[in-house]
């Protein structure tokens, strides 16, 4: 049996963390998606303009809702398949479930993932823009 904090440890230590300083720095640059993985009322309360907010209940179920996929000139199948050159930052409140988000599309084969480390709470305390 394992603890949820035990199950994001394990996540943690087979990922890439990034801070905020870093998401902000690289969040307006092309081939870069930013996915909010709470759910939609925490994102309604504030959260980063760029990012786009698939639940991490329904993140591998939804992928094809974001916008460089669903208004991609190609298949769908293709568009999610060059999804796997950009660079995909996922935060959270506090950076437990973008963690576990991570793993699971690093498992799907997106090699370009990052779990921010802190998530919501740090980019706040860290003065960062947000918008409701």
């Amino acid at each position: 049996m394992k603890t949820s904090q035990q199950l994001v440890a394990e996540a943690k230590a087979n990922i890439k963390e990034v801070d905020v300083h870093e998401l902000e720095a690289q969040a307006t640059a092309k081939d870069v998606i930013v996915i909010d993985v709470r759910e939609p009322a925490e994102y309604a309360a504030g959260h980063i303009a760029q990012a786009a907010n698939l639940p991490r209940g329904v993140l591998e179920f939804q992928l094809n809702s974001l916008p460089q996929v669903a208004n991609a000139s190609c298949a769908p199948e293709l568009a999610l398949e060059q999804l796997r050159e950009a660079s995909i930052y996922l935060i959270c409140r506090s950076g437990g479930r973008s963690a576990l988000a991570a793993q699971s599309l690093q498992h799907m084969g997106f090699e370009k993932v990052y779990s921010v480390a802190g998530g919501m709470n740090a980019w706040n305390e860290a003065g960062k823009p947000t918008q409701s």
